[in-house]
């Protein structure tokens, strides 16, 4: 098995081109997020998770979308997202409204003040993503940079297994 990955040591793994690219990649999101987010909260008063469920019921629109849904988007457990819903409830930013296709389920959407949020973290979010991951690249590599990440991302996200 060595001999057919050329990893036969622990540095040998450790420098290990495809592995080094990967560990980059997933240091720079790791990062990202970091400082992404911590933009988010000192600036809006929001995680970057509320701000991403936030844009997923903004893009449900009307009616809104069920606790089941936003956990499939997020990649959270259905219990998971009942308690950020929760808190986002608490804090003005959502409301559960009755099902027009299910009396016992709810469903999920913004209130004003959530949209007003969504629009003011999206402008924040927005500057700090040219800033930071975008200025870094040379121009000629933006767009297929963007795409490669959109390739990356559908991909992954066709192995993982939908929530039951």
């Amino acid at each position: 098995m060595g001999e057919e990955t050329g990893i036969g040591t622990a540095k040998d793994a450790a420098d290990h081109e495809l592995i080094l690219a990967f560990g980059r990649l997933q240091g720079a999101a790791n990062r990202l997020e970091y400082i992404l987010g911590r933009a988010l909260e000192v600036e809006c008063g929001i995680s970057h998770l509320v701000f991403e469920v936030l844009l997923i019921l903004g893009r449900a629109g009307e009616p809104g979308m069920s606790m089941r849904a936003i956990a499939q988007e997020q990649v959270l457990t259905t219990g998971g997202a009942t308690r950020l819903v929760d808190r986002m409830e608490t804090a003005g930013l959502v409301t559960r409204a009755e099902s027009p296709d299910d009396r016992r389920g709810k469903l999920v959407r913004l209130t004003p003040l959530g949209e007003e949020t969504a629009v003011r973290a999206a402008r924040v979010h927005l500057e700090n993503i040219k800033r930071y991951f975008v200025e870094p690249l040379p121009v000629a590599d933006r767009e297929r940079f963007a795409e490669d990440l959109r390739i990356l991302s559908h991909t992954a996200r066709d192995v993982l297994p939908r929530l039951p």
